[in-house]
């Protein structure tokens, strides 16, 4: 595959195993906000460092589509319909290696919350989500199903030509991750390996709305995020380990 091919942009090696799943992501919101690292402490197990730029922790709300989802070797046909989600995360490391933790992640898809939820051990929330494309610019709406108090709605579109980052700058570093984490009830530790070609990012103009931090009671340094938008790429999935022990704070 063509994805597999570009590779010199990874910050390690590619897994020595076969990927399990693609995933096609389209017309992605990345919006940033910088937050005191100690609010962000209490949220994210201690085995994992929390990983900062310019002496700050970052939020990140990602909205997108995922337009397909393949599992290698089946049918060249999507396993579930195209749907939106809306993701909120920040960066963590772990024995020195980057990669993104969860806090939660709103879908209205049955697959992501019934099974995903469970393989991944990932925060999703079941939510009732609708969005439009109107003259180049989404427009996205979100209400959490079991706390209504939990809200998106924004509008963006891209604002510049397509570029690529460069390792060092903040675009890079808040965007090129190739690897998540997770925890599940039992105090285990996951990490899941993912690869896409880097990212084609434009400068966003947004206007959003949202309560999605208001569940962990955090508050932002700044009020206006740091916003771009990406047309897209293919991602690939490796199955999820185990890797160590949660320990407690």
């Amino acid at each position: 595959m063509d994805i597999m091919n570009d590779n010199s942009h990874r910050p390690w090696p590619l897994p020595s195993k076969n990927w399990i799943m693609r995933q096609t992501w389209r017309n992605l919101l990345f919006a940033h906000w910088p937050v005191p690292a100690e609010q962000l402490r209490p949220l994210i197990p201690a085995v994992l460092d929390i990983d900062t730029y310019e002496q700050s922790a970052w939020l990140g709300v990602v909205v997108f589509h995922i337009d397909g989802i393949y599992l290698r070797g089946l049918s060249p046909l999507s396993i579930v319909p195209a749907f939106p989600e809306i993701n909120l995360r920040t960066y963590v490391r772990h024995q020195g290696k980057p990669g993104v933790f969860f806090l939660s992640l709103d879908v209205s898809n049955w697959a992501s919350l019934h099974i995903a939820k469970r393989w991944y051990h990932l925060p999703y929330r079941a939510a009732d989500i609708s969005c439009r494309q109107h003259d180049g610019a989404f427009y996205y709406e979100s209400i959490r199903k079991k706390s209504p108090s939990v809200t998106f709605k924004g509008s963006y579109a891209p604002s510049s030509e397509v570029y690529f980052s460069k390792q060092g700058v903040i675009d890079h570093w808040l965007t090129e991750r190739y690897c998540l984490y997770s925890t599940d009830n039992r105090k285990n530790l996951y990490c899941g390996e993912i690869h896409h070609n880097p990212w084609p990012l434009q400068l966003a103009d947004s206007e959003i709305h949202h309560t999605l931090f208001s569940p962990f009671q955090l508050e932002p340094r700044e009020n206006k995020a740091i916003c771009h938008f990406s047309k897209g790429v293919d991602t690939l999935f490796w199955n999820i380990k185990k890797i160590g022990i949660r320990k407690s704070l």
